[in-house]
Formats: structure tokens, C-alpha cells, sequence
């Protein structure tokens, strides 16, 4: 048998994993994705608590029920699910370099000498975000590209976009947005992963002293020992679930700002159709600070925060479906080896959890 360290399950595990996992949370979440970035991308105020009935009154979309209705309504179904090849092109790599990159920061620092502490978490979770943004940053504007542009579309296809970007701007129009896509995914990567490690050792400790507790109280039966046993994948499942969600919403909270900067950079310069309202000019994103000073002459501190109801939505959700998806199919490809040490899963201290004895 050959052996491996806790802390290295085989490469093509981990990234094979990562893309699947990757595939099935982009198409599950795209809808909100596409709903997410109409409402960012929308210099007319949005109706909220905040912007009465008639400064809204011509703004394309106010609310998100309305958005989703004039979408089907006007583009059909299959428009809210605009630009998920581009999308789900850009998962492969980009979920599989972020999951790779993770694995390989997490068993450095071990051989460093550092063992599940919250910054090597941190860390790794923004080097992840970051390995995982260079190696599909092109895909990510071309998705964002299809899924703006509204009726009548500006580019028919992924090949007519990417196309028409290098006609325009050269190829390194494929690039725009990357840097401040860059600084935008450091706090949103560290915090997702650095709380996912965070709230899966929360739980961990919290369910060792519930056994502790109840050994206490006495030994139980063979019987309902073993059906603690056979719940110990639902309860893993659960785990996975609920930590993906509280950290997957918390980390978009707290970058979503940076995201709207990121967006506008990319469609800079779409002449997408009147009815869509004001298109963003290249001019308004020369630089970080020209498109912030823009944002807020033309739309005050909210616009910063549009489309940041559909974004939680679609935050939560892809998170924990992310790391369940990981967890599945890592199990999965993982008879392929005949090796007897358990997978770890994503990160390394969740799998230990995940895999720990009910």
C-alpha cells in the first residue's frame, strides 16, 4: 500500500473534484447570477427603502421579483442562463487552480510547522481566490459580457464576444477589470475559506462535547449506536451545508463593493440598448479611483451595494453546494486509488470533521 501524508490526498483527486464541484454550483446558482449582475451594472437607482416610486421610475429594474419577471418576459427563460458557458468554462479551472492552490498552501505551512491556526486559513483561502481568478479571468468577462447585454444582444455567442473584446481593444481587453478583480477576491477567498475552517472546528468541538456529555450519562445500545453511525453522512452533509452558507453569505457581504467596481470594468464601454438605461463608459473606469468617484457622484454609498440581495442569494447556496459537491465527488474518485487513509476534504480541518466518528 502506499501512504500518504493526512494532509495530501492525490492531486488529480483534489482537482478533478474541485472543477466538478465547481460545474454543478455555476449551473445551480447562474439564474441569480444573472439577475446579480443587471441590477450592478444599472447606473438608474434601484426602488428600496431609500429611493422613492419616481426617482426609480426609469430605472429598467426596482425589485428583484420585478427583474426576474421582465427577464423571462422579455428574453425567455434560456436568458437567465446567458453566458453560463463562458461560466461554466471558467469553473473548471478556476475551482479546481483555487482547490489546488488551497491543498498545497494548507500541507506548506504543515511542513512549516503550522497546524490549523486561523491565519494559515486566511492565507491560503486568498492565495486560493487568486491562483483560481488568474487562470480563468478571461471566461469570468466574457460571461459577465453575455449576461449584461440584455435584447437586442450586442454579441450572439462566447466566440462572437471574445471576438469582438479583441477587435476593439486587443487582447488584453480580455484582462480589463483583473486587478481590481484581484483585490476584490483576497478578502472574499480568505474569508470564505477561513470561516468555512472556523465554523466546521466550532462545530467539531461543540459535537465532542455533546458525546463527552453523553458517554457520561452511559453506555447506550449496540442498536442505536449503530444508527448514529448510519447518520454520520447526513449529519456530515448538514455540516458541509450550513458552514458553506454562513460563511459563503458573510464573505460576499463584506466584498461585495469591490465586486460592483470589478463589474462595471468589465462591461465598460457594452452599447447595450437604450432601454437597458445608461451604459458605462470607459471613461468612468480610467482608474479604481475614477469609477469609486463615479459610483458615488451618480449613485450615493447604495450604488455600491446594488444587486446585493440576489448576491447574498446566490452566495449562500453556491458555497455550500460547493463544498458538498467537493466532498461527493472527492469520495468518489477516490476509489480509484487503493489507498486506506480517508480523503480530506475542503478544507482539510472540514474533512476532518466531515469524517469524524459520530
Amino acid at each position: 500500500m502506499r501512504e500518504r501524508g493526512p494532509e495530501a490526498p492525490p492531486a488529480w483527486v483534489t482537482a478533478t473534484a474541485g472543477a466538478l464541484a465547481g460545474v454543478v454550483s455555476r449551473f445551480v446558482v447562474h439564474p441569480l447570477d444573472v439577475l446579480k449582475i443587471r441590477f450592478q451594472v444599472q447606473l438608474e437607482p434601484i426602488r428600496c427603502a431609500n429611493v422613492t416610486a419616481s426617482a426609480a421610475a426609469g430605472s429598467k429594474y426596482t425589485s428583484l421579483t420585478q427583474a426576474a419577471l421582465a427577464i423571462g418576459r422579455e428574453e425567455g427563460l434560456r436568458a437567465f442562463w446567458r453566458g453560463s458557458l463562458p461560466g461554466q468554462l471558467l469553473s473548471v479551472p478556476y475551482t479546481a487552480a483555487q482547490f489546488t492552490a488551497l491543498r498545497q498552501c494548507k500541507a506548506l505551512a504543515a511542513r512549516a510547522g503550522y497546524h490549523n491556526t486561523s491565519i494559515v486559513s486566511f492565507v491560503s483561502g486568498a492565495v486560493a481566490g487568486c491562483a483560481g481568478t488568474i487562470s480563468s479571468y478571461p471566461l469570468d468577462l466574457l460571461r459577465t459580457t453575455l449576461a449584461a447585454q440584455g435584447e437586442p444582444r450586442v454579441y450572439t455567442s462566447m466566440l462572437s464576444a471574445a471576438r469582438g473584446i479583441v477587435a476593439e481593444r486587443g487582447v488584453l481587453g480580455l484582462y480589463r477589470g483583473m486587478g481590481i478583480t484581484l483585490i476584490e477576491i483576497v478578502p472574499y477567498a480568505a474569508l470564505q475559506f477561513g470561516l468555512y475552517d472556523a465554523f466546521n472546528a466550532a462545530w467539531s468541538s461543540a459535537r465532542v462535547r455533546l458525546q463527552a456529555r453523553s458517554a457520561e450519562g452511559g453506555v447506550g445500545s449496540e442498536a442505536s449506536s449503530a444508527a448514529a453511525v448510519a447518520r454520520r453522512h447526513e449529519e456530515t452533509a448538514f455540516q458541509c451545508i450550513v458552514c458553506g452558507l454562513a460563511s459563503g453569505m458573510l464573505a460576499k457581504l463584506a466584498s461585495h463593493p469591490l465586486d460592483v467596481i470589478k463589474k462595471r470594468y468589465q462591461i465598460a464601454g457594452l452599447a447595450r440598448a437604450p432601454q437597458y438605461g445608461q451604459s458605462v463608459s470607459l471613461s468612468s473606469t480610467a482608474s479604481v479611483r475614477a469609477c469609486v468617484v463615479d459610483i458615488v457622484r451618480r449613485e450615493g454609498a447604495a450604488g455600491f451595494f446594488k444587486g446585493l440581495f440576489p448576491s447574498l442569494l446566490k452566495a449562500a447556496p453556491a458555497a455550500a453546494c460547493t463544498f458538498l459537491a467537493y466532498e461527493f465527488f472527492a469520495r468518489k474518485l477516490e476509489r480509484f486509488e487503493i489507498v486506506e487513509e480517508e480523503l480530506p476534504g475542503v478544507p482539510e480541518a472540514a474533512a476532518a470533521a466531515c469524517l469524524e466518528d459520530a
